[in-house]
């Protein structure tokens, strides 16, 4: 379930709460892995038992839910996930145009370019924000900034991405009842059984 950014309440602990004994860098890859030695003030009061955890730090991502208005449908992608094969979920998943965010680019205009990289369509118009939130904050720092475009889905389909990136990306043209599995398109659409419209 992804967790949305909201203000804090009135008693909720603040930053002064966290008492970090030692973070150190235990895996250095395509992705990193921190691990830290911490403690942090209990809602009772007092302190809980030093704890130990991995924490997996990755760049934050743009995500952007392609939609035509005149047709209804939305413009998805379809890709190799290799953590969705070790999940028991097919290898191959539906999903909606998305990027990580690893320069100063803005959120929105990454958006747009992933949109054309991955499913070969240009944003009509402005992007619309729809929320910031975190897909897994028990484990993960990566925060996805979603947002809605304007496509023509009349000109989508075919097989995309950057070859320098390994990219094998088929485009999928669903009507609005269509819904994917992962978080992202969660935030605005109502995820089936099996993943299929």
């Amino acid at each position: 379930m992804a967790h949305f950014f909201a203000q804090p309440v009135e008693d909720c602990l603040d930053e002064d709460g966290i008492d970090i004994r030692e973070r150190r860098t235990v895996y250095q890859g395509f992705f990193r892995i921190d691990h830290f030695r911490l403690r942090h003030r209990l809602y009772a009061g007092g302190w809980s038992p030093e704890l130990s955890r991995e924490i997996f730090l990755r760049h934050d991502a743009a995500a952007i839910l392609l939609y035509d208005p005149q047709r209804d449908t939305l413009v998805f992608i379809e890709q190799f996930r290799l953590a969705a094969h070790l999940a028991g979920f097919p290898a191959w998943q539906l999903e909606i145009v998305a990027g990580i965010i690893d320069t100063d680019e803005p959120a929105a205009a990454v958006a747009r370019r992933e949109a054309q990289e991955e499913a070969g369509l240009s944003v009509i118009g402005e992007i619309l924000p729809i929320h910031r939130f975190l897909p897994s904050p028990g484990g993960s720092t990566e925060t996805v900034d979603l947002f809605c475009g304007r496509v023509d889905a009349g000109k989508a389909g075919g097989i995309h991405g950057l070859a320098d990136e390994s990219e094998d990306i088929k485009v999928v043209v669903k009507m609005v009842r269509g819904q994917a599995r992962d978080a992202a398109p969660a935030m605005g659409l109502n995820p089936g059984s099996d993943g299929q419209s």
